[in-house]
């Protein structure tokens, strides 16, 4: 079995064995960590059946892009998700792992050259594909119950500078007001809404439950990274106004 290259980023290929046909067209584009020791282990891992795992592109530390799974087929990398009412994520998206070990490891920075690779590589999917800038997202945000990455050190801003994905300036973080665990009414409900409304897959039910605080830390981690704490503050609050201000320009 071959596998041809889908985007002139690509250095190498190495075959996944976790891989079926696409349910939907893809409108996501999927950004993880590996969250695993070394880049090595995590390419062995995604190219083994007992895994049960796999993705589109791994991208090392180095720069370096292997594409493990052609776009046009389901890559198993996105797991149980939703985005903006729709589940099968995996159907809808490309997937990249971008190699980091993660919170369990120490989760370094991503050095400047992956970034890089990781921008371009972005930047040549999202133009093929035609993916809107408000879909390139973290696995956080489909599933903030079960994940943190890529996390609140990978560089958002730094891909929006590429033309890659949303974003605004965060709201700057100070005291005020601020929603959580056992508030309710419709101060928590108009926040819910919101985030329904950017694509987040939350109950809008008035009160802070448990999955409003996870859904909350999701949207700090990939929006307002300078304190993730899943309380809804007036920087939070604000940010996201910001952003569903800005939809209609991307």
């Amino acid at each position: 079995m071959t596998l041809a290259a889908d985007s002139s980023c690509v250095c190498e290929t190495a075959i996944a064995a976790n891989f079926n046909e696409r349910r939907m067209p893809v409108d996501i584009l999927l950004l993880h960590y590996t969250g695993m020791e070394n880049g090595e282990k995590a390419q062995k891992w995604l190219c083994v059946p007992e895994s049960q795992v796999s993705c589109h592109y791994l991208v090392y530390e180095d720069g370096r892009i292997v594409q493990m799974v052609a776009e046009d087929m389901r890559a198993w990398h996105a797991g149980a998700g939703t985005w903006q009412g729709r589940d099968d994520v995996n159907s809808r998206s490309i997937g990249i792992e971008i190699v980091n070990p993660g919170h369990e490891f120490g989760y370094p920075d991503f050095p400047e050259i992956q970034i890089g690779a990781v921008a371009e590589l972005c930047g040549d999917i999202v133009a093929r594909r035609g993916i809107a800038a408000r879909n390139v997202l973290a696995h956080s945000d489909i599933a903030p119950e079960r994940k943190r990455d890529p996390g609140e050190k990978f560089p958002w801003q730094r891909l929006h500078e590429a033309d890659v994905g949303h974003w605004v300036e965060p709201a700057p973080v100070s005291g005020g007001r601020f929603l959580t665990h056992g508030d309710g009414g419709p101060p928590v409900k108009a926040l819910q809404e919101m985030l329904s409304l950017y694509g987040y897959g939350i109950d809008c039910s008035g009160e802070f439950d448990h999955r409003t605080g996870l859904v909350v830390a999701a949207f700090q981690r990939h929006f307002r990274p300078e304190k993730v704490d899943g309380v809804a503050d007036v920087s939070t609050v604000e940010t996201l106004y910001r952003l569903l201000q800005a939809l209609e320009t991307v």
